[in-house]
């Protein structure tokens, strides 16, 4: 075991009995952790000593124990080991475990932001073994994060000693040099126990627990499941699913199972690992993998089938060197998503070429020939949702011949063939059923029949194929922005939708709803060339500033950095519509929650400052 999330503290060393303690590696929230020499067996080992200040709680007391118990019934490759625990004659409470020379792996995270997403895959393969172990002796972790997570990575023994391609297992890279540990169940909760935990304290990390945890509710096994499913969406998308100004926003949002998807947030992850991420952080714990070994099997078979046999030497490659390996591996996909895509293709099964495809297309937004293959898949992969969704439903209410006509001719609407089961011979209807449009209002003239098709629109306009398509690889923020061709506007942009024009030149406007971003425009020259378009709107600055006349300087604790005087207007970076952050006066301590919205000012009166409730950390 090595640090936790906080930075080493100087100070007085704890003196213990079997123990020589050497230096302190980190803090948390119960306890410190040094680094001791057994020499009774000769070894380095990690301790963790309870807080002076919780050694007299009942409650804190029983927990820390509850843990030790927890833990050392455990025997696993990658659980952290305990091998010793203080007793009662002891003037300090601690735990004693196996020390590892290595970092947590939200360390890596803060070095390297996010992991590519066989590599983040090949993770939790290891983490979810060790969990599915604690769930057979009767313990659930319930508190899955980076922060407790040890990633031990031993350099190779020869400069540039790694194999050529990510998809290669020579001796070396062959995943011997990486060990990933779970460490610290502080707040496990034993399954045959009762407990400081069924009092209905909530207890864990917001962003990290699961709905029915929050809720106080009965917890099992699916509640690591839900910690798993957000720790791999962070490590794959390089932020938490759950985010928030403040942690009752984040409880709301998980609550509410607000999150965006994770192929929106970052393409290169894909549709299909974005699937299991949402069936693992699914709001009902009944809709997600009902165990570890389940969503093991399903992170194997993806890895599988991309053509990676061996997960964990993808760990240890990427880890030599997280440069040269993603440079080596964008090819590799590139290759195998493509050769994937067309098989699927042949095979007539257009939602998972275009998932394959499309992920291919997030490495190489600008290649002209993916562009026209993915722009033609979002058409079929529409019938084909539409055949899926609507087909079965009808067919179950035609009781007559009389229906059959309506059926056949809403279908063909849509472009898409009835299969031979579902063909009735009908009479010519005498009414004619219209596919729907875009708005009432008639279409521009320079539009020249323009075609909006896949998910990114809210609204379309199923008509004539025209020259060219322009595919829209990723749109930012995720929810909420506008577009118009020529002036006129026709919905909703998201990532992966696509929009079909003549060869003449366009312009296209990118806006947010109630103007909450700064808008852009894009001029496309006239041709037949397919076209991949990134739009990254900024979200507008807040302005702040604080009325009165005191010279006091003033921090936003959210944004700090910023230079906040009396009567000077300044501007917040916003990464939502709105916030609550909280501004301290740095002379007094006092401070102001206040409410920012994105392109709007926010007024705060000196005298309006008071003391917190509460010491600020």
């Amino acid at each position: 075991m090595a640090a936790t999330s906080s930075p080493a503290r100087q100070g007085r060393l704890p003196t213990l009995a079997k123990y020589q303690v050497l230096e302190e590696l980190g803090h948390g929230g119960m306890a410190t952790v040094y680094r001791a020499h057994d020499a009774r067996l000769g070894r380095d080992v990690a301790v963790k000593v309870l807080h002076p200040h919780l050694k007299d709680s009942f409650e804190v007391a029983h927990r820390f124990s509850a843990e030790a118990k927890a833990v050392a019934k455990l025997r696993h490759p990658n659980i952290v080991e305990v091998y010793d625990v203080s007793g009662d004659d002891d003037g300090e409470q601690y735990l004693v475990v196996e020390l590892l020379r290595g970092s947590t792996l939200r360390k890596v995270l803060q070095t390297r932001q996010k992991m590519p997403p066989e590599v983040a895959a090949a993770v939790a393969l290891d983490l979810l073994s060790a969990l599915g172990h604690a769930h057979e002796c009767g313990v659930i972790h319930r508190d899955v994060k980076p922060e407790n997570v040890m990633v031990e990575h031993k350099a190779s023994l020869e400069n540039g000693d790694v194999p050529s391609s990510p998809h290669s297992h020579g001796e070396r890279g062959g995943g011997d040099r990486v060990v990933v540990k779970l460490t610290d169940f502080g707040i496990a909760k034993l399954l045959d126990a009762q407990g400081v935990t069924s009092t209905g304290q909530v207890l864990g990390s917001p962003a990290h627990m699961a709905p029915e945890q929050i809720e106080g509710g009965d917890v099992d096994v699916r509640a690591d499941v839900f910690g798993m499913g957000v720790l791999l969406y962070e490590c794959m998308v390089g932020h938490l699913p759950f985010e928030g100004t403040n942690p009752a926003q984040v409880l709301r949002r998980v609550l509410d199972g607000i999150y965006p998807p994770a192929d929106r947030e970052e393409p290169t992850v894909g549709k299909r690992w974005s699937d299991i991420l949402d069936k693992a952080l699914a709001r009902n714990a009944t809709d997600r993998f009902s165990n570890t070994q389940e969503m093991a099997d399903a992170l194997r078979n993806e890895i599988g089938r991309l053509g990676f046999e061996s997960p964990r030497a993808l760990v240890e490659q990427w880890l030599d060197d997280p440069g040269q390996f993603e440079e080596r591996a964008k090819k590799t996909m590139i290759d195998t998503l493509c050769a994937l895509g067309k098989a699927a293709r042949q095979a007539g099964n257009a939602l998972l070429a275009a998932a394959d495809y499309n992920r291919a297309l997030a490495y190489a937004p600008h290649d002209v020939a993916l562009i026209k293959i993915v722009a033609g898949l979002s058409r079929a992969e529409a019938r084909e949702r539409f055949v899926r969704r609507v087909i079965p439903a009808l067919l179950l209410i035609v009781s007559s011949g009389s229906l059959a006509f309506v059926i056949t001719r809403a279908i063909r609407a849509r472009g898409v063939s009835l299969p031979v089961a579902a063909s009735v011979a009908t009479p010519q209807p005498s009414v004619r059923i219209l596919p729907p449009t875009v708005a009432s209002a008639a279409p521009s003239s320079r539009l020249a029949n323009p075609t909006v098709t896949g998910p990114a629109f809210a609204s379309a306009r199923p008509q004539a194929m025209s020259k060219r398509s322009i595919l829209f690889a990723q749109v930012k923020p995720a929810f909420g922005v506008k577009f118009a061709v020529d002036g006129e506007p026709l919905g909703d942009a998201r990532t992966g939708g696509t929009l079909t024009l003549d060869d003449k030149a366009h312009e296209l406007t990118f806006s947010c709803t109630n103007d909450l971003c700064e808008s852009r425009r894009i001029v496309l020259g006239s041709g037949d060339k397919a076209e991949s378009l990134t739009i990254d709107l900024k979200i507008k600055d807040a302005v702040f500033m604080v009325d009165g006349t005191a010279p006091n300087k003033y921090q936003i604790v959210e944004v700090p950095g910023l230079d906040i005087r009396p009567l000077v207007p300044v501007p917040v970076p916003m990464k939502y519509g709105s916030a609550q952050m909280t501004v301290v006066e740095l002379e007094t301590g006092k401070e102001k929650k206040i409410l920012l919205k994105a392109g709007q000012e926010a007024h705060v009166k000196q005298t309006e400052f008071a003391k917190p409730e509460r010491p600020l950390p």
